[in-house]
């Protein structure tokens, strides 16, 4: 498991953690207690995964096309 804070990570980043924690989970061969750290990483990775999603839905929505179908320029988008 990487040492890099879920808040820290990039989309790919925490994709690639998050597939990690689901193969662990789905091979089945981690004890209890594990399991439960491993599924509560797993939620965190998943939440990070999402956020990142969004704001780059986000910017890309905030492109702005003139006449021609070609990209002008960017609005604003609030909270980025």
């Amino acid at each position: 498991m990487s040492d890099t804070p879920v808040e820290k990570m990039s989309f790919e980043e925490a994709m690639k953690a998050l597939e990690e924690v689901v193969g662990q989970l789905e091979r089945g061969d981690v004890p209890l207690e594990d399991s439960i750290a491993l599924y509560e990483r797993g939620a965190e990775l998943k939440k990070r995964c999402e956020k990142k999603l969004k704001e780059a839905e986000e910017k890309v929505a905030a492109i702005t096309l003139g006449e021609d179908g070609q990209p002008t320029g960017t609005t604003p988008v609030e909270g980025l």
